[in-house]
């Protein structure tokens, strides 16, 4: 009778522990591994190439234009902001460790030859004047905080923490910071708990949903995506319906962009990826299709769409037509790397096994052990409660602006743009500008030649501001790219103020003059 029962439950034990084994391991082949973070890589080249020719054309419009792609143009990837700034962060690295802190990230990339853009460039002109991370992003410094640019380079974290949306929510969390903050950083992680997810699970609804608990759902980004969700629910054979509910909710509220078509928000271009992903069903050119018709980035948007499907079919099923000019480039490097496909391949492989060994997983006979992690929201922050533009003016309007000094009204023109200016450089011209609102953001440019300037709030000093910018390998030929938020400030009382900056005579050591450049103003106000 003893033994019957020894017997019995040494079975009911293994059979435990085969379940709890079950219950807290996933199983990936290295091999499947390998092929699905090639997908991942391929499907961002595939995905960007595609939408290239329309980034930012279509802007608050559907594009119901031809979509011309010629197999051969995934070679233009390498040039791609999409991959190459993402490579840096993945050279820092592999200079310092997986591990390494914010600062030495911010530093390669503020310090990188390669041009950026909104948040990127304010968390680059932010760490050069001495605001570190996570400060370089957060809203009191970065009026882009909730730009896409997280977004569309938070790939890599999703492509090396396979199963693991908790451990990609914390490199998001540190990487993400340097040049945004709440529903730009969401972006990233929801982007990046795509990928952990899409390694495990077949079904694009159940990944999307998955991924969308790795945010807190109060955030703005989580209710737009699920707005997609539930627009597919009462449409699910018309996206464009869905579509023009979104934009009609969310198409106007970007506040980088106030009051323009233009909208590089991270919320509205990640639900143009969950349009593609949901609407395109799994297959791989109707989703990038749709992602691409849907406007704005439209070259992120099915980019990142696209290397979700690479994740989920693996490089191999990837469809031929697509791929077929991936190995003619598979050894080139991306530009302002030293990075490859096939090193980015390798690079993410390895770290990906190194995650997964030091999350509690381990690595046996060809067979990769993960250990489950189900998503965990976010921290919830959000950049700018209750704030909306409330109307923009130009240097033009000489009833809102008081110039003294030596000032001179320019016209800058750069590839077919045009911008009227004023311009002046000696100590102690300066300008004031009069508005009634709560905040209010001052646009001019930055150059090589930008000196120093004192802002005064209401007569107050606030800051010293350094309108010096350059970068070598995109200087003279891309100075129309130099427009920049020289100063803002958001959260006044509301009624009547006044900004005044004066030119102080000082410079940055780098700097070849004293010059500071003005074009317009937006102003903000509370929502009512």
């Amino acid at each position: 009778m003893r033994s019957r029962y020894l017997i019995l439950m040494s079975v009911l034990l293994t059979i435990l522990s085969y379940s709890c084994s079950r219950q807290e391991f996933r199983t990936i082949s290295v091999d499947v591994l390998r092929d699905k973070i090639k997908g991942g890589w391929a499907g961002k080249m595939i995905g960007v190439s595609y939408g290239g020719p329309t980034e930012f054309i279509y802007n608050s419009v559907i594009n119901e234009d031809v979509i011309k792609w010629n197999p051969a143009s995934v070679k233009n990837s390498i040039w791609e902001d999409d991959l190459y700034v993402q490579m840096s962060f993945m050279m820092t690295m592999d200079e310092h460790g997986i591990d390494a802190p914010a600062e030495k990230f911010a530093k390669s990339f503020a310090n990188a030859g390669y041009m950026l853009f909104h948040a990127n460039r304010k968390a680059r002109k932010n760490f050069w004047d001495g605001i570190m991370p996570p400060m370089s992003g957060h809203p009191k410094y970065n009026l882009h905080a909730d730009d896409i640019d997280f977004q569309i380079e938070a790939d890599y974290i999703g492509f090396m923490c396979p199963g693991m949306p908790q451990t990609s929510n914390e490199i998001c969390d540190k990487i993400g910071h340097i040049m945004n903050y709440g529903d730009g950083v969401y972006g990233g992680m929801f982007v990046s708990a795509f990928y952990t997810v899409a390694y495990f699970e077949n079904d694009i609804e159940t990944i999307v949903q998955t991924a969308l608990k790795a945010i807190p759902e109060e955030s703005q980004y989580a209710q737009c995506i699920q707005d997609v969700i539930d627009g597919h629910k009462r449409h699910p054979d018309d996206w464009r319906a869905t579509w023009h509910e979104l934009q009609d909710k969310w198409g106007t509220i970007d506040i980088c962009g106030a009051l323009d078509p233009f909208n590089i928000d991270a919320k509205i271009n990640g639900a143009y990826i969950v349009m593609g992903l949901i609407y395109g069903e799994g297959n791989f050119e109707k989703t990038m299709e749709i992602s691409t018709r849907c406007g704005q980035d439209s070259d992120c948007n099915p980019s990142n769409a696209s290397g979700v499907l690479g994740i989920l079919l693996g490089y191999e099923n990837i469809p031929l037509k697509w791929k077929k000019h991936i190995p003619d480039i598979a050894d080139s490097t991306f530009i302002y790397t030293n990075y490859s496909f096939n090193k980015a391949v390798e690079k993410t492989m390895n770290y990906a096994k190194q995650l997964i060994v030091e999350n509690g997983g381990k690595i046996e006979d060809g067979i990769c052990y993960v250990k489950v992690q189900k998503p965990v929201p976010a921290k919830f922050e959000q950049s700018f409660p209750n704030l909306k533009a409330a109307y923009r003016t130009t240097i033009k309007e000489d009833k809102d602006w008081e110039w003294k000094g030596d000032w001179r009204e320019i016209e800058h023109h750069q590839w077919g743009m045009s911008e009227i200016q004023k311009v002046a450089e000696k100590k102690g011209s300066e300008f004031t500008f009069t508005f009634n609102g709560t905040g209010v953001v001052i646009m001019g440019r930055w150059d090589r030649d930008g000196g120093k300037a004192d802002v005064y709030v209401d007569d107050q000093f606030v800051q010293e501001i350094d309108n010096y910018y350059w970068v070598m390998n995109c200087g003279a030929g891309f100075r129309w790219l130099n427009g920049a938020h020289l100063f803002h400030i958001l959260d006044l009382s509301p009624g009547k103020h006044q900004i005044r900056i004066v030119i102080n005579g000082k410079k940055n050591e780098k700097a070849t003059g004293t010059k500071l450049r003005i074009a317009r103003a937006i102003v903000y106000e509370n929502k009512k």
